[in-house]
């Protein structure tokens, strides 16, 4: 009998360590199960997150409420980061591997949306999670509090690190965590984006600069005096119409946007002030610069024209995405073993009627259920996204979760109205389950993040050396006002 219990308890010891878990231990389904079981905290905090509707550098309400929510689970908060009030860090554990997962949680001004099938801004709000954030932050929240208690419950050494990352959307807010050198000791990063399917691709993204252009010119009465005045409008739109010029002589691949921000205060008065935004993306961050000092010349050229005086503030700046195939193949694996989901009728409905508003043919309602095969696209996404910069200086992965009604566009009414519905939750919930289940693999397996690193590092060349697109200056914490 005693040599019996003996043996039993051996082979405990050593399944334990091998094939399956100890007594009290959590597998990925009890993983699931927890996340699961939180569906109304998480699902209530990303509405309050959607509510608030904060733009970048200023979502204070929602930072603060993110951080609460890993203190009250464990986590050790770091608030104020890389110079920015609303950045942070969350973190649970120590020594080797460290995981980083990523957060966002900053709006989109001029997307003011109520939860409806039809367009409906909300009365006097003027900014919307047209990009998902909300859910963004919410579900790598999820994921990292139902990965720490995985650690505990299984004796998982290593460290577990959140990154609270606001103003993606052109700010370049972890562009300055990663200067500042907040993932120098990291072995893995992980995060995910909302979107209209689901799916994990190692494909790239747009680099990215932007910044604001300032007119200088003279005010003066536009009919009693207008040879005493010196337009700023007029810089404005000259260097526009240089810029519209120039779109022939670049890279077909090439995006260039603008807005006019301010353009003056009255017909009857010169504008002695005027401003744009521009954007200049590109495959290659080599192409951006060059492209954005072209951009710039222009800018130049159209003052001198003009009798004005110009400044040019860099706002923002992204590297592309490198794809790391190794860390997609274990989150693909991961996605495919959480699964899909499927529409209510209540869903059906509402997503029915959100097709109709669209002119192109829309995706089928069924594509939520399904998980498309891992691909590498083969060009760079559309996009531009600060993880960019995270992920040339440590191997990173993502996924995206249809959180919008299949064939919605990103940055529009009908991604803010879904993601104020059940049909963002459930793709939020997707995703914090997969990230949490690709996480528990990179704790457990060291031979990956060392692989990861190989790929990582071949991908980015022998003289790689990281220098930010948006140069030495401090983060540009007024970009939305």
């Amino acid at each position: 009998m005693k040599s019996t219990l003996l043996f039993l308890t051996a082979l405990v010891v050593i399944n334990c360590g091998v094939i399956t878990t100890c007594p009290g231990q959590k597998t990925k389904q009890d993983v699931i199960k927890s996340i699961d079981g939180k569906y109304d905290q998480y699902s209530a905090t990303a509405k309050k997150i959607w509510d608030l509707a904060e733009v970048g550098y200023q979502e204070v309400e929602s930072s603060a409420l993110l951080q609460q929510t890993l203190k009250d689970a464990g986590f050790t908060v770091q608030s104020n980061i890389a110079g920015i009030p609303t950045a942070f860090t969350a973190t649970y554990g120590s020594g080797k591997p460290v995981i980083g997962i990523l957060g966002e949680y900053d709006a989109l001004p001029g997307v003011s949306q109520e939860a409806v099938p039809e367009f409906k801004p909300i009365v006097g709000q003027k900014a919307g999670h047209a990009c998902g954030h909300h859910l963004f932050g919410t579900a790598s929240a999820a994921a990292a509090i139902a990965v720490k208690d995985w650690m505990i419950a299984n004796k998982k050494p290593g460290t577990l690190r959140f990154y609270g990352t606001p103003a993606e959307e052109g700010g370049s807010g972890k562009v300055y965590m990663v200067r500042d050198g907040l993932f120098s000791d990291v072995d893995a990063v992980i995060h995910w984006h909302p979107g209209p399917q689901n799916g994990v691709d190692y494909g790239s993204s747009l680099a990215n600069k932007n910044g604001k252009v300032r007119f200088y010119g003279v005010a003066s009465h536009a009919a009693a005096s207008p040879e005493r005045g010196r337009s700023a409008l007029d810089g404005v739109e000259a260097m526009d119409a240089m810029v519209n010029m120039l779109r022939e002589h670049v890279p077909q691949e090439t995006r260039i946007h603008y807005v006019i921000t301010r353009g003056g205060e009255a017909p009857n008065v010169v504008p002695a002030f005027a401003e744009a935004y521009y954007y200049v993306r590109n495959p290659s961050r080599d192409n951006v610069k060059s492209i954005w000092e072209r951009v710039e010349l222009a800018a130049k050229g159209a003052a001198m024209g003009t009798g004005t005086r110009v400044e040019i503030e860099i706002t923002g700046g992204v590297y592309d995405l490198l794809g790391n195939e190794t860390l997609a193949k274990v989150m693909d694996a991961n996605l495919h073993t959480v699964g899909g989901y499927t529409y209510t009728e209540q869903e059906k409905q509402f997503a029915t009627k959100i097709q109709e508003t669209f002119k192109d043919q829309a995706l089928s309602l069924e594509s939520t259920q399904t998980i498309p095969p891992l691909k590498a696209r083969d060009e760079g996404g559309s996009g531009s996204t600060d993880v960019g910069d995270v992920s040339w200086v440590v191997p990173t992965v993502g996924l995206s979760t249809a959180t919008w009604v299949p064939g919605t566009s990103a940055h529009s009414w009908q991604a803010v109205a879904a993601g104020g519905t059940t049909i963002g939750y459930k793709g939020m919930m997707m995703a914090a389950k997969t990230m949490a289940l690709t996480a528990m693999d990179l704790f457990s397996s060291p031979a990956i993040i060392e692989q990861s690193w190989v790929e990582m590092k071949k991908k980015r060349g022998e003289n790689f050396k990281y220098e930010a697109l948006i140069g030495t200056r401090k983060p540009a914490l007024d970009y939305r006002k």
